[in-house]
């Protein structure tokens, strides 16, 4: 898709995505900080507890799901776990690896967030939504 074939409904869409976007992730924000984390504490406890198939993640994997630098997340890491969010444990098949856990901390605050980041989601059902097709043309 060129810049010629967007029409002012392209931009009206993207635009209110965007914006509703926004305006959830400043929720997020700010319910973490009132809860005495920051919201990239919280997304890490996320990504821990919501990692598919165990309720452990390592380093790399986390770095993954934040889009983020391996070093940067290791400082991350040794925040909470300074908090006593989350405690690192050595791989129990590969010892290279290191595992991070969540705390019992750090699943208390979690639990308190992912409830009220879900009332917001289901409150602004309807109002957030993908740009479909149908908000999209298709082009001349």
């Amino acid at each position: 898709m060129t810049s010629s074939r967007l029409s002012k409904k392209d931009f009206e869409a993207l635009s209110h995505f965007r914006y509703q976007l926004r305006r959830f992730l400043r929720f997020s924000e700010e319910a973490s900080r009132l809860r005495g984390i920051t919201h990239l504490q919280y997304q890490l406890l996320l990504h821990i507890r919501g990692f598919p198939g165990r309720e452990w993640a390592t380093v790399s994997e986390l770095a993954e799901r934040l889009q983020a630098h391996h070093h940067g997340v290791v400082s991350l890491i040794s925040r909470c776990e300074k908090l006593g969010l989350v405690k690192r444990q050595t791989g129990r098949t590969d010892r290279r690896a290191v595992e991070v856990h969540l705390t019992r901390a750090g699943h208390t605050i979690l639990n308190d967030l992912v409830t009220q980041h879900r009332e917001e989601l289901l409150r602004l059902q309807g109002i957030f939504r993908v740009p479909g097709a149908d908000e999209l043309d298709a082009g001349p």
